[in-house]
């Protein structure tokens, strides 16, 4: 029996440090500023208990790229290999994340109704808080009913910005 290994790594981006974390697999994890305590610590002992945790550039070269191009709004998709872990339920709400368009946004209800589970929006809000590589899989572009923001780990305010930094980039996009 091998033992997995996460290899890690932080980095300045334009919204403040972020961690990622990646497995042989793909992107695992990555840490917003200010995401109210769900480090990484607390996500290996959920998700992979007896990792081995090695501060690694190389593999997660290409997720700290494509992150720095999203948030400076050079990039509207991400192409990466993503390792995620949770719940069969917790997996159909992250790919139904996965689909909503760039500048975008839906509801939880709406979410819930497209993985066929209209009376789970509860369920779809505690999977959206679960995201383990928030931005990556927008769960920002996820709203209460009303048009009202409703939580994010990174922050209101962090939601916020990405949420009018793709509308702004999706708006010149159109222009052109």
């Amino acid at each position: 029996m091998s033992i997995e290994r996460l290899f890690t790594a932080e980095f300045e981006s334009p919204i403040g440090r972020l961690r990622v974390a990646s497995s042989s697999a793909g992107l695992a994890w990555l840490g917003l500023p200010r995401s109210g305590g769900r480090g990484l610590s607390g996500w290996l002992a959920r998700n992979a208990p007896g990792a081995r945790r090695e501060a690694a550039y190389a593999p997660n070269r290409e997720p700290i790229r494509q992150l720095g191009e999203y948030l400076e709004g050079k990039r509207t998709g991400f192409e990466l290999a993503l390792d995620l872990r949770g719940t069969e339920f917790q997996r159909r709400v992250w790919a139904a994340l996965l689909r909503i368009p760039y500048g975008e946004t839906r509801s939880y209800g709406e979410v819930a109704r497209a993985i066929g589970s209209p009376a789970a929006v509860r369920a779809v809000g505690l999977a959206n808080g679960a995201n383990p590589v928030a931005l990556v899989v927008p769960c920002h572009r996820v709203i209460a009913a009303q048009g009202k923001l409703g939580g994010y780990g990174g922050g209101l305010d962090l939601k916020r910005r990405l949420l009018a930094m793709e509308q702004s980039v999706r708006h010149q996009g159109a222009l052109f």
